[in-house]
């Protein structure tokens, strides 16, 4: 069997793998390979899983060469051998396997609806109003507790939640009666598409059985779509690249877009990341000379997110009507120098780890930009200690090259 090429896994894993990176500095991946030489990677994998073997004598004998490793000494890890339950088979059933002895029930599907007003899904691709539905691709979430009357933040609470989650992406094609219409693309159908992605935030309750189900009428309850205004803070905030027809302080921005991991703040907000943003956009093919020619910034840096003049955009939202919800997704040069007249930097206000208080509706949610721009992933805290810098530990979780 011949090996998959990168170009091949891209294509298979499509909007997850953009590589946009086009400097021809070493990758990371590049680095990594020349400092560990195959015996180094042998004496590091055969110390850490061959120690159970061993009876975990140090590989102090596996010498030689400059890339000194320091001995491998490890104990095995409990937990590998108390798995109380037998392995499912493979299989090619169109549900949720378990083990024997388990039980797998939705709690929070696509098109379940976030109040008493919205009709039940159909599912039969004539549902709308998805900014009071859950969307699709549930991915990362976290659980913050309430108090028994559900009135409250109780951080210890395991009876009653706020259950919040990410909608990353679509399966576009199972949202419209006759699947996905090509472009231009009609409003009815964008008008789904956009608020399917973004943010949950529904309350769930234990009931008699001990099964969790989520409240339909909560006043918890609510979505953060592509749409939802947000504030810009950090480093970028007010930066004229910020700038756009919609803020033209550039200190306010709408929606965040294909959300991805998450984390779970040490004063107990949500933070969600903004993972492959830049598919969403398209330039027109004569945009670089607008920006002022190829070797322009601006041109350079979209070039590198894989912006290059005439791309098109993964829905082609922009494609739907004159109305500024869908002309945001251009972001050619059209207007004044400055930027407050299009959005030619619509994309610089995505790519970032956003803040939410999910028990407070009335408390601004922001992009926290002094975090990094980049494909992110989850956020998760290192210790808390009086007077000592945070640590956040991100990810960059897309299969572009990363460059030093």
């Amino acid at each position: 069997m011949n090996a998959i090429t990168s170009a091949e896994q891209l294509a298979l894993q499509g909007h997850d793998s953009e590589d946009h990176s086009t400097s021809n500095n070493p990758s990371l991946n590049d680095i990594i390979e020349a400092r560990m030489s195959r015996r180094g990677v042998f004496r590091a994998a055969f110390g850490s899983a061959g120690t159970a073997v061993l009876g975990g004598v140090g590989l102090t004998a596996c010498g030689g060469g400059n890339d000194t490793l320091a001995p491998v000494v490890t104990t095995p890890d409990p937990r590998a051998t108390q798995l109380g339950f037998t392995a499912v088979a493979k299989n090619r059933s169109d549900l949720v396997t378990v083990p024997a002895g388990y039980t797998a029930t939705p709690i929070y599907a696509l098109g379940d609806p976030l109040t008493a007003a919205t009709a039940e899904y159909k599912n039969d691709g004539t549902d709308t109003d998805f900014d009071n539905r859950a969307g699709d691709h549930h991915d990362g979430m976290e659980y913050f507790g309430l108090n028994a009357a559900g009135t409250a933040r109780d951080a210890s609470g395991t009876e009653r939640g706020l259950l919040v989650m990410n909608h990353e992406a679509l399966t576009d094609q199972f949202l419209h009666a006759n699947g996905v219409t090509a472009k231009p693309r009609p409003a009815s159908e964008s008008d789904k598409e956009i608020p399917a992605h973004g943010v949950s935030i529904v309350e769930v309750r234990k009931n008699a059985a001990g099964k969790f189900e989520y409240q339909k009428s909560s006043a918890f309850n609510r979505r953060i779509t592509p749409l939802t205004p947000l504030q810009i803070n950090g480093v970028a905030r007010g930066n004229a690249l910020m700038k756009t027809r919609f803020s033209v302080a550039g200190t306010d921005c709408r929606g965040t877009i294909n959300n991805c991991g998450t984390g779970y703040t040490p004063w107990g907000t949500f933070l969600t990341g903004e993972e492959n943003w830049a598919g969403y956009f398209t330039r027109s093919s004569a945009d670089d000379a607008a920006r002022g020619g190829a070797t322009a910034n601006s041109v350079i840096s979209l070039n590198r997110y894989g912006r290059a003049q005439g791309a098109t955009s993964r829905h082609g939202w922009e494609t739907s009507g004159a109305d500024d919800k869908y002309a945001r997704w251009t972001i050619s040069q059209t207007a004044a120098a400055d930027g407050t007249g299009d959005y030619r930097n619509e994309l610089n206000t995505f790519g970032y780890m956003v803040e939410i208080d999910p028990y407070d509706k009335t408390v601004a949610m922001r992009k926290r930009t002094t975090l990094g721009r980049f494909a992110h992933e989850s956020g998760v805290f290192g210790n808390v200690n009086a007077g000592k810098p945070l640590a956040v530990y991100m990810g960059d979780d897309s299969a572009r090259r990363i460059h030093l």
